[in-house]
């Protein structure tokens, strides 16, 4: 796909990892439209088309999709950045604890990728996961239950939405640390990264672009984590503080 003048929303895209991949689609001249949760005034300093949605609310998950068309026009391209990570054991795992994680982290994008298909136009479909989903971590069950299930959406989508839909993944190594909000407070280890180096945020935007532009990918997760992935650590050995 040629960049230019396409469409794409970027959830979570105000800030951190979503920020660097609007920040490259630009620079490709897509029209970017950046969605928000909570974090307008970054949103409203660097982009002009934004979007403003609880993706831990169905119905506006539901509806995201069609409200872009109407305010921006159909959409060409859609990454599914946004997320929320907690640390939490398998034995602090309760119904609320799995349902604010698989909501926003699952169900969201599934809402989304089927808001996308009922366009009608085709397009490309990016989701970000992590390189955590060949291993068994058991600090953070609901995250990684989250992030697993998106990488077979991802497959099961792209068997389901071919010829006319490309869907593929990103999964990022630790990257940045976890934001500091209330109720957040892990600060995560990056453990053994063969590279020797956490990746940036703009070699993660830069493997988006290269799946958004090969058209003959689908299906397939891209890892960007210095190799991390290959270790297959379960990481329950590792420090959060």
């Amino acid at each position: 796909m040629n960049l230019l003048k396409k469409r794409a929303l970027v959830t979570g895209g105000a800030v951190r990892i979503g920020r660097a991949i609007a920040d490259a689609l630009t620079a490709e001249g897509a029209e970017v439209i950046v969605h928000f949760q909570t974090s307008e005034k970054e949103a409203d300093a660097f982009w002009p088309n934004i979007m403003q949605a609880d993706l831990n609310d169905p119905t506006q998950c539901e509806t995201l999709i069609e409200r872009a068309g109407e305010e921006f026009g159909l959409i060409d391209i859609l990454i599914n950045n946004a997320a929320v990570f907690h640390q939490t054991s398998l034995m602090d795992s309760t119904h609320e604890t799995m349902h604010a994680e698989l909501q926003p982290n699952l169900f969201a994008p599934l809402a989304l990728i089927r808001g996308f298909a009922k366009q009608g136009i085709g397009g490309k479909i990016i989701n970000l996961l992590d390189q955590r989903i060949t291993g068994y971590d058991t600090t953070c069950v609901p995250y990684l239950i989250s992030k697993k299930g998106l990488e077979e959406l991802t497959k099961i989508a792209a068997i389901d939405l071919a010829p006319s839909i490309t869907v593929n993944s990103v999964a990022p190594g630790a990257t940045l640390p976890p934001p500091r909000k209330k109720g957040n407070l892990a600060k995560e280890s990056a453990g053994t990264i063969p590279l020797g180096k956490r990746p940036e945020p703009k070699e993660i935007a830069e493997a988006v672009l290269y799946l958004l532009k090969a058209d003959s990918v689908t299906g397939q997760t891209l890892f960007v984590d210095g190799g991390q992935n290959l270790l297959r650590v379960d990481r329950s050995d590792l420090l959060f503080t």
